[in-house]
């Protein structure tokens, strides 16, 4: 069953279905991310899953910056959580995002802004490996200010992510 048909099971047919699924989400490929908790503004026991085709029809972003856990500026891309937080219609709260070892981080969807952290599917033009921190890397541009070069940003930056749950 393609992405969009879960969305509109997911949804109910009960008026949910709104703009947001316009954008072709067949699923192609073996899920990367799991997405559930409280979307367009009911909690629900639903997953939604996107494999990598899936990520990338919602729009890339691209930028550069350093990390402390490597060496020299890379290039990452993926898609913005501000994009993705919009595409839920998440208007406020936490998320709750696992990694495949089960390691949990909390961010408040505060941080889903433009020009903000990505879901990092490729470095330097490579997909992410789970051995090379993927399959999705929660990256901020660090090198653009001051605000994403924190110890509080540093541990929001989880590798190896592959859930985010929506929660108050």
């Amino acid at each position: 069953m393609n992405i969009l048909a879960k969305a509109l099971i997911f949804c109910g047919f009960s008026g949910l279905f709104s703009p947001v699924w316009s954008v072709d989400l067949t699923m192609t490929g073996d899920p990367i991310l799991t997405v559930s908790g409280k979307i367009h503004g009911q909690d629900t026991a639903k997953k939604i899953q996107f494999d990598l085709a899936a990520l990338e029809a919602m729009g890339q972003t691209e930028f550069q910056t350093t990390t402390i856990w490597t060496d020299g500026v890379l290039t990452f891309v993926g898609v913005s959580l501000d994009v993705l937080v919009d595409r839920f219609d998440v208007q406020g709260g936490t998320i709750l995002a696992s990694a495949i070892n089960d390691y949990v981080v909390q961010i408040p969807v505060s941080d889903a802004v433009p020009d903000g952290p990505i879901l990092a599917y490729r470095v330097n033009g490579k997909e992410m490996s789970v051995r090379d921190k993927g399959p999705l890397w929660l990256v901020y541009p660090y090198d653009t200010h001051a605000k994403y070069r924190t110890e509080v940003v540093y541990s929001r930056s989880i590798w190896q992510l592959d859930r985010l749950e929506f929660a108050d």
